[in-house]
């Protein structure tokens, strides 16, 4: 090899440390940046963006509830007349004999305890009170931080994944009283929501509202039918209808 090609170790090492300055401030910065840059989930956890639901309804599930669909009895609304929330027992009472029943907390709080997290307790309720916590709603993907209080409880609100009025149109009003509770306190028929989105369904059944959030639709109307089942319900055709379509969107055959 000529000598001009033999490396200069010499130059080569006073080069490195005249670059190495450079050198580790640029690795600095690689890492500052690193750790500065928030992570995606860090981010849904501050409520600023949507967050995926929490449940996931898998195939098979899907399938059972499209199976249990065809078992529903299909026919018009009953009238109305004669509905009245009291039929339906004392407003989240306790009294009843389905999940969670007869535990010493009404169910509106049950739910709460279930459905949020980072959850602070009133203090002197044996943790049944829930004083405030965090909810990722599911029909929004949106996360919602909820305080009790008499202007901040409506933030967060319990639908009735078949309202109850509905329900009453289709074969609650043949129930008797105590099954008529279990209907409304029963967990299955039960969710933590965001309370504007809660208002907007009001009593709609699937024909006519469904959750914004697209993702939840399967597990939603998979929920409905579970408790029409349950409780021996009927759906009218337009329902029967949406929930097929909902269904075979999720893969249902």
């Amino acid at each position: 090899m000529p000598r001009s090609a033999v490396p200069n170790t010499g130059s080569i090492i006073t080069t490195f440390r005249t670059k190495l300055p450079w050198i580790l401030a640029g690795l600095f910065v690689v890492v500052l940046v690193t750790m500065l840059t928030p992570d995606p989930d860090d981010t849904l956890a501050a409520g600023t963006g949507p967050v995926a639901p929490s449940e996931v309804t898998d195939a098979q599930q899907i399938q059972t509830a499209f199976t249990q669909l065809s078992t529903l009895e299909v026919k018009g609304r009953a009238p109305k007349t004669g509905y009245d929330r009291e039929l339906f027992g004392a407003s989240w009472t306790d009294n009843v004999s389905v999940e969670l029943g007869r535990n010493g907390c009404d169910t509106r709080n049950d739910i709460l305890r279930r459905d949020l997290v980072d959850i602070t307790s009133r203090d002197r309720t044996r943790n049944c009170v829930v004083q405030s916590g965090t909810l990722r709603d599911l029909y929004t993907g949106t996360i919602i931080a909820f305080t009790r209080g008499t202007k901040t409880s409506d933030a967060v609100q319990i639908d009735h994944v078949v309202a109850l009025s509905d329900a009453w149109q289709k074969g609650a009003q043949l129930l008797d009283a105590q099954t008529r509770a279990d209907l409304a306190n029963d967990p299955r028929n039960l969710q933590a929501v965001d309370g504007p989105t809660n208002q907007r369904k009001s009593d709609a059944d699937a024909s006519t509202w469904l959750p914004p959030l697209a993702t939840y639709r399967c597990t939603y109307v998979a929920r409905q039918v579970e408790v029409k089942v349950a409780y021996r319900l009927w759906v009218t055709p337009p329902e029967r209808d949406a929930m097929a379509a909902v269904l075979t969107g999720c893969g249902a055959r």
